[in-house]
């Protein structure tokens, strides 16, 4: 007897019980047992199948009232039964996928926070193949119309790319969260693809945080993904995967905040007397350095011409002494608009 031979004798003896709301019932608690054992749908269905023709061939003319009622109607009974029995099984298996989501997101929340006890974070690590001796990176999605069932697809076929045990995807405040096993190549690009594919472009932005070792180097590698996406926001950056390692001037900006208060006001504050406010010039020293220094192309992009680009440059030099076209003031500049936009100035 195989392992799901259960099934079709319960199913049996369901069809020859009574056809009324209890039998309904009782094929619901089959679909929702056949779900808890591990039944695929379709040896639910093919046994279904099996155990009501056998029922057929066993009704003939002349038998009991019960079975002669039945007969008037050959595949009413287990149409209605199967459906009640698919419906438990689909409700048992969101029920597991549910309480699977839950723990997984709990011990994605106590792995990156470090507040459960190490020896029993490990245990529940072995579970999803995670060392944590070992170096992993942590890549961090944000996304318009991010859900569960996205997230699981995403999971699925991360695993299936890269192996079981070197990808954890879940869904955390709003966010895909995907820790790896460090050095995988490819995971990215992968991770774009699958978002692509699911929401379309432009709906994305994934921050790649650098490869830690140990369980503090996840919390890290977390931080880092996280503040990659704060500081693309604020600089307006709209490049799909932004890694860590590629911004590190940012946080180093950042670390000593009333320094670059300083720089943005002394270099830039005279803007801010200017007739329109500072935000025309500061937009235009912006593109400008996004494009190199090329007056064409920045012109191009801010719908400008090249006239109207190099007055504004002009009077930038006139409130406020620097010019981007001196090469000793270019990064003084460069690094004060990088300052204002990560301070929101002269917002904030």
């Amino acid at each position: 007897m195989n392992d799901h031979a259960w099934f079709a004798d319960a199913w049996t003896a369901l069809l020859h019980g009574p056809a009324d709301g209890r039998a309904s019932q009782e094929a619901a608690r089959l679909g929702a047992r056949a779900a808890d054992q591990g039944l695929h749908v379709h040896e639910l269905v093919d046994g279904a199948l099996a155990a009501g023709a056998a029922w057929w061939n066993a009704a003939h003319p002349g038998t009991a009232a019960t079975a002669q009622s039945r007969i008037q109607d050959p595949f009413g009974t287990t149409r209605a039964l199967l459906s009640a029995a698919l419906t438990g099984y689909a409700e048992q298996t969101r029920a597991e996928l549910d309480r699977h989501d839950t723990q997984r997101t709990a011990f994605v929340n106590d792995l990156l926070t470090g507040r459960t006890d190490p020896g029993r974070l490990a245990e529940r690590a072995h579970r999803y193949g995670i060392r944590l001796s070992a170096a992993h990176t942590v890549l961090v999605a944000r996304a318009e119309g991010l859900t569960p069932d996205i997230v699981h697809r995403i999971d699925a076929g991360l695993a299936a790319r890269f192996g079981e045990g070197n990808t954890l995807t879940t869904l955390r405040n709003g966010d895909l969260v995907c820790i790896s096993a460090g050095g995988l190549r490819g995971l990215s690009a992968e991770l774009a693809h699958r978002l692509l594919s699911e929401l379309g472009a432009g709906r994305w932005q994934i921050g790649v945080g650098r490869t830690h070792p140990g369980l503090q180097g996840l919390a890290t590698s977390l931080d880092e993904a996280h503040n990659t996406l704060e500081h693309a926001g604020r600089l307006g950056f709209t490049t799909p995967i932004l890694n860590a390692a590629d911004l590190l001037v940012f946080p180093v900006l950042l670390r000593d905040r009333d320094a670059i208060i300083d720089l943005v006001t002394t270099v830039l504050g005279p803007l801010a007397t200017a007739r329109g406010g500072a935000r025309p010039y500061l937009d235009t020293l912006a593109v400008l350095f996004d494009n190199h220094g090329n007056y064409t192309a920045t012109a191009r992009q801010m719908h400008l011409s090249v006239r109207a680009v190099t007055y504004r440059l002009d009077r930038i030099r006139a409130l406020t002494g620097y010019h981007p076209a001196e090469p000793t003031q270019r990064f003084t500049l460069d690094a004060a608009v990088l300052g204002a936009r990560l301070l929101d100035w002269p917002t904030e």
